[in-house]
């Protein structure tokens, strides 16, 4: 039987969603009502504006399983998202609010940190323009560490994220953000501060350890990608110049109690990580690559508690990683991608090193609005057999 949380937190949803329509209905008039815009409307004065959006992702995984040899696989609404974005007050003033509404986005193993309650709110914040150039984010957003992370699960070039991001990203946090933008000439320079708890998404109680401190920097040599395609997954602009994007950021995060810092379960005890990223990504006629290399390190060693045996009942995951991935976009707007990934623990942690190579073939049918994407894996484990994994996804936006 659904949780009363859970069936409160769909009301909620459903009635947000009824009287934001209906009043807007109303009182507004629809702009762009084009596939992938979703519903925009700006009230008489232009004291707002609203867009509301939904998507979702529909996904096949099946693979073979080297403990027990068998072909295991599944269908499941990878994600499902509902995302309200616009201005108030001013176009300086703007706002995004997302939620995750399938089960792989509202899963949580740790609900004393979340009072109980689904892990629904994904993006959460004010965005306001100081100056030209000068933004400061107010709330819960995604944290500028890696490059992969930061493009949108709806921009992929693959049907998901590398490895490297699935033990190094830092997800979402709450904070503060201050982003900068400028150009020299052609050079487009981007320098990027947050301040956040350290501890996640939607934690409510008092924080713990300290606060999390990152910077970014990026450096475009030949100027700004068409349509920020610095940040979506291959060259759907079919930029005519060649365009690059160097990046590096490095995040200290005091005290962190998290596996991974912002993700994972809760430890017993506390350390500070320091995490290291380096990424560029090139464009040019409808090829793209992008390279991400990122190195995570407790000064105090990742291990916190050892269970009765001796064996390690508690880590943080620390190490290195490399991706490196590539893609030409035929004029049919199929595209071949191909993607190599490294996963190198450190030893103490008994984590298991791990190589990926990776096949894709994506149909662009609404760029990535409208999308059929399939990719092949091969799993090379440290010491054990290989695995993989076939892929099929469906991504649908409005």
């Amino acid at each position: 039987m659904p949780s009363i949380t859970k069936i409160n937190g769909i009301a909620f949803v459903a009635a947000i969603c009824f009287v934001l329509t209906a009043a807007s209905v109303q009182a507004q008039s629809i702009n762009e009502t084009k596939l992938g815009k979703g519903l925009q409307f700006t009230a008489a004065d232009s004291s707002f504006n609203i867009r509301i959006s939904t998507r979702i992702q529909i996904l096949y995984q099946g693979g073979n399983n080297p403990a027990t040899k068998n072909w295991d696989d599944r269908f499941l609404v990878r994600r499902a998202r509902l995302k309200l974005e616009g201005f108030a007050y001013s176009p300086k003033l703007e706002y995004k609010f997302q939620l995750g509404l399938s089960n792989n986005d509202i899963g949580n193993n740790n609900p004393e940190q979340n009072n109980n309650a689904s892990n629904i709110v994904l993006d959460a914040f004010a965005k306001w323009q100081m100056m030209p150039g000068l933004y400061l984010y107010v709330g819960q957003a995604k944290i500028p560490g890696n490059r992969e992370r930061v493009i949108s699960s709806q921009k992929m070039q693959f049907v998901d994220r590398s490895l490297l991001n699935a033990r190094f990203n830092l997800d979402r946090d709450a904070g503060l953000q201050l982003h900068y933008q400028h150009e020299l000439g052609k050079v487009v320079l981007r320098e990027i501060l947050s301040v956040s708890s350290g501890d996640g998404r939607n934690i409510t109680v008092n924080n713990a350890g300290g606060y999390d401190y990152t910077g970014r920097f990026e450096l475009l040599p030949f100027g700004a990608f068409e349509g920020d395609g610095d940040y979506v997954g291959g060259d759907l602009a079919r930029e005519q110049t060649p365009k690059l994007s160097l990046a590096a950021a490095y995040d200290f995060n005091h005290g962190a109690t998290r596996e991974r810092g912002q993700l994972g379960n809760f430890l017993s005890y506390e350390r500070n990580l320091h995490t290291l990223f380096l990424d560029a990504m090139f464009k040019y006629k409808g090829f793209s690559t992008m390279a991400e290399y990122a190195r995570k390190r407790a000064p105090r060693g990742p291990v916190v508690k050892l269970n009765e045996t001796g064996g390690i009942e508690e880590t943080f995951v620390t190490g290195d990683a490399l991706n490196v991935q590539a893609g030409y976009l035929l004029p049919s707007n199929w595209e071949i991608a191909a993607r190599y990934t490294t996963f190198d623990p450190t030893k103490v942690t008994g984590l298991t090193a791990e190589k990926q190579y990776t096949l894709g073939l994506s149909k662009y049918i609404v760029g990535h609005t409208l999308k059929v994407q399939s990719d092949a894996t091969l799993q090379d484990f440290a010491g054990s057999r290989e695995g993989y994994v076939f892929r099929l996804q469906l991504e649908l936006g409005l």
